[in-house]
Order: C-alpha cells, then structure tokens, then sequence
C-alpha cells in the first residue's frame, strides 16, 4: 500500500462515515465511486470492498446515537435486517454474473435517479 493509497482510503472512511452518519446514506454511494476512479478498482472489487467494509461493527456507533435519541423503530429495522441480508446474498451472486461495465452503468444510473427524485421532491 502506498502513502496515498493509505491517505485515500482514510479520507473516503472519514467521507463516507460522516455522509452515513449524518444523511443517514449508504456508504458506498461515496467508497464505490472512490474506490474506481481515484485507487483504479473494477466495479466488482469496488463493491466486494465496500460490503466488507460495512459490516456491523461500522454502523454500530451511528446508529447507536439514533437510538439513543428515540430516533429508531427497532421492529422495522430487524425485519429490514433479514431481508437485508438475503437480498444481499442473492444480490452478490447476480452482481458476480454481470459484466463490470454493465454493472457499473446500472449502479450510474440509480444515482441519478435517485439524485433527481430527491431534488425534485417536496
């Protein structure tokens, strides 16, 4: 790993980490973009990457002040869990038959189609 590498990785942490805690975003919408354009990986391995990076223990404090604050339905958000998780599993199975350029034109294109309903809703 180089010294930039290492300087990137850190600040898209420190980046998606706060957009996360704050907006209450997926990381990846920050780490995945990151990971291709500036440190050169495949779609692929820029969302292998970034599943790995948001395992439990990389929410946990976000969410933890949520709680904190009432601001969470603990019922809703075990049902979402599960079935979070499921989807993720098949998902990662698809996501691995399709080619990386396809993959990363779908990933553009729900960018943009939820950058533009979110700009345009009330």
């Amino acid at each position: 790993m180089t010294t930039f590498q290492f300087i990137v990785l850190i600040l898209t942490g420190l980046v998606a980490g706060t957009l996360s805690g704050s907006l209450g975003i997926g990381g990846g919408i920050v780490m995945a973009p990151a990971l291709i354009f500036i440190l050169g990986f495949t779609q692929h391995q820029a969302q292998g990457t970034t599943l790995a990076v948001m395992l439990l223990p990389v929410v946990l404090p976000g969410a933890y002040q949520y709680y904190k604050a009432g601001h969470i339905n603990v019922k809703f958000a075990l049902l979402i869990m599960v079935s979070f998780m499921v989807g993720s599993y098949f998902g990662g199975i698809m996501a691995n038959k399709i080619p990386a350029n396809t993959l990363q034109k779908f990933f553009a294109v729900l960018l943009i189609i939820v950058g533009i309903k979110m700009l345009f809703s009330k």
